[in-house]
């Protein structure tokens, strides 16, 4: 069973990166970013590649191999502990460090944070728990 929810997650994770692909467009962030200096800029754009990057990686391993995250190995622990917090901070970071009240109006809005919050929960239990099995085990 677990397997098949890491497959899941796999897979969930790679619709979110494909998905995460108009948040700049929908936020308007070529027009914010214009202002900022042209290194800021930069680091900026590095840094969201390198995010989307991870989602990819994350859920290119999870769908593809997902045998190797709940293999029993300490490895296999390890990664599934580090894709865990990796979710769970960006969960906390939702409630903690995000204006909500700063995002675009209306319910479709409304109902992709839900989504978003949803996934990252899911992902960070599922995770979580592939994590406790295979260093427990």
């Amino acid at each position: 069973m677990l397997r098949w929810l890491i497959l899941a997650a796999g897979i969930g994770q790679l619709v979110l990166a494909v998905v995460s692909l108009s948040v700049p467009r929908v936020l308007g962030w070529r027009e914010d970013t214009a202002k900022l200096l042209p290194l800021t800029r930069q680091v900026f754009w590095a840094y969201a590649a390198y995010i989307w990057g991870a989602h990819i990686a994350f859920g290119l391993l999870s769908a593809l191999a997902p045998g190797l995250l709940v293999d029993g190995s300490s490895l296999a622990g390890l990664a599934c502990a580090f894709i865990a917090l990796w979710w769970g901070a960006r969960l906390a970071l939702q409630f903690l460090a995000f204006d909500r009240g700063a995002r675009p109006p209306g319910a479709v809005f409304v109902a992709a944070e839900v989504a978003l919050v949803s996934g990252f929960a899911a992902f960070a239990g599922i995770y979580a728990i592939a994590a406790w099995r295979n260093l427990a085990g």
